[in-house]
């Protein structure tokens, strides 16, 4: 057994089972994410969230798999009867991008679901996540990154029914810097741009919501955006202020056991120092902010 403080990841993720009353916790689990030969992704199990059973191998990449570095950011959702990973890659001369796994089983073994990456290949691309519009429609929203744009936007691309392949084309749903709480990066490498990280949707009582981290006073913070239309299409307003600005980000929002909207994120986003954290929400005129007291 392992306490939430002493397991180092980045992009957490966590899967509420209401049938066998336990929590999964995923996310970018390689001692040193950014450079190396990957491993895999680990996952963990608790009944609290602040006890875990593990960590269990989620995913080991099968022989000939194309990516050999930068795993990062699985999530994994509940689609059809089945469990399906939606994970980020990379390997020399190929671009990012985020592909699709899938298992019988929350702890795994998660296989390769989709033939490669489903984001564009020639984009560099990360962190996609599932939504499921009203009308059923899947749709992976994801981040063409700012080392190749700039100006880092998130998309939506919509998926086949089976989550096997992209059903259209990318739309572009908003850049980085149209948030006003957003500032520059500056990288040794790829000059000054504007980053965006971590998407992911959430429907309250009235509204459409994506949260998605970037920097903010030289640290990572966790923003939100909300859907002007209440589709996934937008137009897509910013809230001025992040949720979070304490140097974590790449977050998501669960519901707990017992009803409560928590969303968990990795702080500080520095390795190997990085750790899950929860932090109870609440809705206010169908927005959501930190709960208080």
């Amino acid at each position: 057994m392992i306490t939430t403080d002493q397991i180092q990841i980045r992009d957490p993720f966590v899967l509420t089972d209401e049938a066998n009353r336990c929590y999964y916790l995923y996310g970018s689990t390689d001692k040193d994410i950014w450079k190396g030969r990957a491993t895999g992704f680990d996952a963990y199990r608790s009944k609290d969230l602040k006890v875990w059973e593990g960590p269990f191998p989620a995913f080991r990449p099968p022989a000939g798999f194309w990516s050999q570095t930068n795993y990062w950011a699985p999530e994994v959702h509940v689609y059809k009867g089945r469990y399906y990973m939606f994970a980020t890659f990379k390997a020399e001369g190929v671009c990012r991008g985020t592909q699709i796994l899938v298992a019988d089983d929350p702890l795994g073994p998660f296989v390769p679901h989709s033939d490669g990456p489903v984001t564009p290949r020639d984009w560099e691309c990360l962190d996609g996540t599932l939504y499921v519009d009203d009308a059923g429609q899947p749709w992976m929203v994801f981040c063409h990154e700012w080392v190749q744009v700039k100006d880092g936007t998130i998309c939506a691309i919509p998926l086949a029914d089976d989550l096997s392949r992209a059903a259209g084309e990318p739309v572009r749903l908003f850049a980085a810097s149209e948030a006003p709480w957003v500032e520059q990066v500056q990288s040794p490498r790829h000059g000054a741009g504007y980053v965006t990280d971590g998407p992911f949707m959430y429907r309250t009582a009235g509204k459409l919501i994506m949260i998605w981290s970037s920097f903010r006073g030289g640290q990572y913070a966790q923003g939100m955006a909300v859907s002007e239309s209440g589709s996934v299409m937008g137009p897509w307003r910013q809230v001025p202020q992040p949720l979070y600005e304490s140097d974590g980000g790449h977050g998501m929002i669960f519901r707990t056991l017992d009803g409560r909207i928590m969303l968990a994120l990795h702080t500080p986003n520095k390795t190997p120092y990085e750790r899950a954290i929860f932090i109870e929400l609440e809705e206010a005129e169908g927005e959501l902010r930190v709960k208080q007291g």
